[in-house]
């Protein structure tokens, strides 16, 4: 993986909101995004998601109420989150994660679409993963 685009700005502070399961991150130029962590695991970079090349992507289903149950970082660069589906090979460069940022709202429309398209679910399929209780 690349490293670090030299125009690109770099995270202050990364937070991870469990109850509306948003990552927040403020980046040095004054930005900040809130990524639901659906939308970071329906568009991981991993091989997994992204496939070996154009057209060979993977429809992520099912995603809507995955969790990031930790997360790792990877050198100077990136983050590599844990998500509650077992899913743990996506790395998140800080320039990925500004251009998901920068992209969020055109980026979940395709993927509404293509879900439709495809007539597939948000919602898990019972057994997926393990569900918790709301909290109070």
């Amino acid at each position: 993986m690349a490293g670090l685009d030299k125009g690109t700005p770099t995270p202050t502070e990364i937070k991870l909101h469990q109850k509306s399961r948003v990552m927040e991150i403020l980046y040095s130029d004054g930005k900040i995004f809130q990524l639901p962590y659906e939308f970071l695991r329906v568009y991981s970079p991993s091989a997994e998601v992204r496939g070996h090349g154009p057209g060979q992507e993977v429809l992520q289903v099912g995603k809507k109420n995955v969790e990031i149950t930790g997360i790792e970082p990877v050198g100077s660069y990136a983050v590599q989150p844990r998500f509650s589906d077992g899913h743990d090979t996506g790395i998140y460069s800080w320039d990925y994660l500004y251009l998901l940022g920068e992209n969020q709202e055109r980026m979940w429309q395709e993927y509404l679409k293509r879900m439709q398209t495809a007539g597939a679910s948000r919602d898990p399929v019972a057994g997926a993963f393990e569900s918790r209780p709301k909290s109070k």
